[in-house]
C-alpha cells in the first residue's frame, strides 16, 4: 500500500477533507483514519494557538493559565494511538503486523516463522528525537528490581542497533534479533521467571539437553519512520502466556493504555486452554475496545469445498468462538494474515478481499480513533472551552465598563458643574467600596492559600514512600499472594481515607471561595457563580482498580506458571510505580483545582478594578474641560468597538473549538447544526487507565514509550 502521501497533506480543516479523501482512496481505512486523526489534532492545536494569540492581545490570562494551555498543546502533540496484539505462540501476531503496517516493503519485514517467533514484548513507534533504530533490553535486567518504566529512561542498559531504512533486506536481518534465544540452566530459568512445569516442550528440551531455552532480550523498542507511526500509532507485539505472566508491568500499565487490543486465535487450533487463560487474564475485563482475530482461514482453502461451503465453515467458527469468549460475533474477524500480506505485495485485489483483512482494518480504525477521540477530544474541548468562557466574562466586564463610562461622559456633557460633581463622587464612592471588597478578597485568598498547602501535604510522595516501604517490610522474605492481596487492600483503605479527608478540606476551601463569589455578586454585580467542587473520585477509582487487578492476579491460575517469589516481587514493584503515578496525578489535579478555585474571580476582580480606575480618572480629567469630554467620548467609543471585536473573536474561537469536538468528515453538516454546538454542555467520561486532565475530570494517557 502506498502511504507516503500522508506527510504531504496540509494539516488544515474542512476545506481539505475532500481533497484528502480523493488522494487516499487507494489506502486502507486504518491509514486513512489515523491520518485524519492526526489532522484533527493539528486543527485543535491551531485553535488553541488562536486563543493564546487572543489572550496575548487582550491580556486576559495569568501565567498559570497560559502555561496550562501550552501543556495541553504538548499533550496533543505527543498523543499516541496504542494498538496491542495478544495471543499465544504461533497464532500469527507478527504476520498480522506485517500485513497491516509493513507490506510496503514488498516482503516479510518482522520475523515470522512456524513455532515461537517474537520472544520479547516489542513496541513499534516513531520519535524524531532519535535515529531509526532497534533498542534491546538484556534479559538479565529481570534480576534487578528496576521496572520497565524506569529502564526506558536509562539508555545505557539497552543494546542499540541502527536501522538501515533504505534497505528492506538489511532491516529484515537486523530485526531478526527479536527472536534470538539461548540455553540456560534450570536454576537460571527459574530465577528469571521462565521455568514452566506445564510446558511439555520445555520439559522435553530439559530432559534431552539439561538446558532451558529462553529469549536473549527482555523488551524491544523499534523506532521507525513509517507514516502511520509518525501520525502517532504505537504497535505492541506481545509474546505468549509464559512471558506475559513474567512481566506484570504489561498488565498493570502498558496494556491498560492501549486504545484497542487485538486478540488472535487460529483456525487450526481453535480456542485452546492457554488462549482462554490469556483472554480471561489480560483481555476480557481489561480492554474497553477489543477485537478477536480468527487467523489462518486459508487452511480451509483446500479446493475440496466450494466458496459457499468454506464461508459456512468460517461463520460456524466465528459463532463458536463468540460463544466460547462471551463476545458479540461482530467483534470477531476471520482473516488470513499471510495471504493478506501476499495480496498487498502482489497488488492482488481478489486475494486481498478474500483474506478478510479489510474488514478488520475498518473496525480497528473506527474503534481506536473513536476511543481516543472521545477521551482526549472531549477533555481538551471541555477544559479549553471553560477557559474561553471565563475570558468571555472578562471581555464582557470590559464592554460593560466602557458602556457605563460612555453614559457618564455623555451625561457630563449636558450637566452643570455641580451636577457633574455628583457623577464623579458616585464613581469614586463605588471605587472605594470595591477596594474594601478587594481587601476582603485578599484576606480570604490568604486563608485559602494556607488551607491549600495543608491539603497538598496529604498527597506528598514522602507519605507514599513511607507507606510502600512499610508494605515491603511487612512482606519480608515471604512473597506470597496472600500477603500481596492483604497489603494492597490496606493501601486502598488508607488511600480512600486520605481522599475523604482531602474532600472534606476541599469543601472548606470551596465554602471560603463561594463566600468571595457571593460578595462580588451581591455588591458589585458580578455574574452569580460558585467555585468548582474538588472531585477525588478518579483517585479512588484508580486505586480500587489496582486492588481489583491485584486480586485477579493473586487468584489467576496463569501465575502458577512461574516461580511465585519472582513473579510476586515483580508485580509489587510494578504496583508501586502505578500507585506513585496515581498520587502524582492526584497532586497535579488538586494543584490545578486550587489554582482555579478563585483564579477566575481574581482575574475578574483585577479587570474590574482597572476599569473602575480608568472611569474615575477619565471623569476627573473631563470634569472641568469640555474639550476633554469630547476627546474621551471618542476614545471610549473606540475602546468599545475594540472590546466588542475581542468578544466576537472569542465567540468565533469557541465555535471553532466546539466544531473540533467532531471529526472532519462531519464538518459538511448544516451550519445551523454546527453553530448550535456552542451551547452544548460537553461532559467527559472517565477511564481508570487514562490520566485526568483538569476541570473535565477526564484522564490523559501518559506518553507510551
Amino acid at each position: 500500500m502506498s502511504i507516503s502521501i500522508s506527510n504531504s497533506v496540509p494539516l488544515q480543516a474542512t476545506a481539505d477533507i475532500s481533497t484528502l479523501t480523493s488522494k487516499i482512496a487507494d489506502i486502507s481505512t486504518l491509514t486513512s483514519k489515523i491520518t485524519e486523526y492526526s489532522q484533527w489534532r493539528a486543527n485543535l492545536i491551531a485553535t488553541i494557538d488562536e486563543y493564546i494569540d487572543w489572550t496575548g492581545h487582550a491580556e486576559a490570562l495569568n501565567a498559570i493559565q497560559e502555561l496550562r494551555l501550552y501543556d495541553i498543546k504538548e499533550i496533543l502533540k505527543k498523543d499516541q494511538l496504542v494498538l496491542a496484539l495478544l495471543a499465544e505462540f504461533s497464532r500469527g501476531k507478527t504476520e498480522t503486523i506485517n500485513a497491516l503496517f509493513f507490506s510496503d516493503f514488498n516482503q516479510r519485514l518482522l520475523p515470522s516463522e512456524p513455532g515461537r517467533t517474537t520472544m520479547c514484548p516489542t513496541e513499534i513507534f516513531w520519535s524524531d528525537k532519535e535515529e531509526p533504530c532497534i533498542k534491546l533490553l538484556p534479559i538479565e535486567t529481570r534480576q534487578s528490581d528496576d521496572t520497565l518504566s524506569y529502564l526506558k529512561t536509562t539508555p545505557d542498559v539497552w543494546h542499540k542497533i541502527r536501522l538501515d531504512i533504505d534497505s528492506a533486506d538489511a532491516m529484515k536481518q537486523t530485526l531478526r534479533a527479536l527472536v534470538q534465544k539461548r540455553d540456560v540452566s534450570i536454576d537460571t530459568a527459574k530465577m528469571l521467571g521462565f521455568w514452566n512445569e506445564d510446558d511439555t516442550s520445555m520439559q522435553r528440551q530439559f530432559a534431552e539437553s539439561g538446558k532451558v531455552e529462553i529469549p536473549v532480550w527482555r523488551h524491544a523498542l523499534i523506532n521507525y519512520p513509517h507514516p502511520l507511526l509518525k501520525n502517532g500509532l504505537v504497535v505492541l507485539d506481545t509474546p505468549g502466556l509464559n512471558t506475559m505472566g513474567a512481566e506484570p508491568e504489561l498488565t498493570l500499565s502498558i496494556l491498560p493504555n492501549a486504545q484497542a487490543i487485538l486478540f488472535l486465535t487460529a483456525t487450526d487450533t481453535g480456542i485452546t486452554k492457554s488462549d482462554m487463560q490469556i483472554w480471561n487474564s489480560y483481555v476480557q475485563k481489561r480492554a474497553a475496545h477489543k477485537l478477536v482475530v480468527l487467523n489462518k482461514i486459508d487452511i480451509l482453502w483446500d479446493g475440496l469445498e466450494s466458496d459457499t461451503e468454506v464461508e459456512q465453515l468460517i461463520q460456524k467458527q466465528i459463532k463458536n468462538t463468540a460463544h466460547e469468549l462471551g463476545l458479540d460475533a461482530h467483534n470477531i474477524f476471520a482473516i488470513s494474515a499471510q495471504k493478506a500480506l501476499v495480496a498487498k505485495i502482489r497488488k492482488d485485489e481478489t486475494l486481498l478481499k478474500r483474506s478478510g483483512i479489510n474488514k478488520l482494518e475498518n473496525s480497528l480504525a473506527e474503534q481506536m480513533v473513536q476511543s481516543k477521540h472521545e477521551i482526549l477530544g472531549r477533555a481538551v474541548v471541555t477544559e479549553c472551552s471553560n477557559m474561553i468562557r471565563a475570558s468571555r466574562k472578562i471581555a464582557q466586564i470590559r464592554v460593560d465598563s466602557i458602556k457605563n463610562q460612555l453614559a457618564e461622559l455623555r451625561e457630563l456633557q449636558h450637566k452643570s458643574h455641580d451636577a457633574s460633581k455628583e457623577i464623579l463622587a458616585k464613581v469614586v464612592a463605588e471605587r472605594k467600596r470595591y477596594e474594601a471588597s478587594i481587601l476582603t478578597f485578599n484576606q480570604g485568598s490568604e486563608k485559602i492559600k494556607r488551607l491549600s498547602s495543608k491539603l497538598l501535604r496529604h498527597l506528598s510522595l514522602g507519605y507514599l514512600d513511607t507507606t510502600l516501604a512499610q508494605t515491603k517490610q511487612d512482606m519480608g522474605d515471604s512473597w506470597t499472594t496472600v500477603g500481596l492481596n492483604r497489603n494492597i487492600r490496606e493501601i486502598t483503605r488508607l488511600a480512600i481515607n486520605l481522599a475523604e479527608e482531602i474532600s472534606i478540606e476541599g469543601q472548606i476551601i470551596k465554602k471560603h471561595a463561594d463566600d468571595l463569589y457571593q460578595l462580588f455578586w451581591s455588591k458589585h454585580g458580578f455574574e452569580k457563580t460558585e467555585a468548582v467542587k474538588l472531585d477525588m473520585r478518579n483517585f479512588i477509582e484508580n486505586i480500587q482498580a489496582l486492588e481489583k487487578v491485584t486480586e485477579e492476579f493473586c487468584t489467576s491460575p496463569v501465575n502458577l506458571l512461574t516461580e511465585k517469589n519472582f513473579l510476586i516481587r515483580k508485580f509489587f514493584l510494578g504496583l508501586g510505580v502505578q500507585i506513585q503515578a496515581i498520587f502524582e496525578q492526584a497532586h497535579l489535579d488538586c494543584t490545578h483545582w486550587l489554582n482555579q478555585v478563585i483564579g477566575e474571580l481574581k482575574n475578574q476582580i483585577n479587570v474590574h478594578k482597572t476599569a473602575l480606575d480608568q472611569r474615575a480618572e477619565t471623569l476627573m480629567e473631563s470634569h472641568n474641560n469640555a474639550d476633554k469630554v469630547i476627546k474621551n467620548i471618542a476614545n471610549a467609543e473606540k475602546d468599545l468597538t475594540k472590546y466588542q471585536d475581542q468578544s466576537n473573536q472569542l465567540d468565533a474561537i469557541l465555535l471553532k473549538l466546539m466544531r473540533s469536538a467532531k471529526f472532519s468528515t462531519e464538518h459538511h453538516k448544516e451550519h445551523a447544526t454546527e453553530s448550535n454546538m456552542v451551547h452544548l454542555n460537553v461532559t467527559a467520561k472517565t477511564n481508570t487507565s487514562e490520566r485526568e486532565m483538569g476541570k473535565s475530570n477526564v484522564k490523559f494517557d501518559a506518553p507510551f514509550i
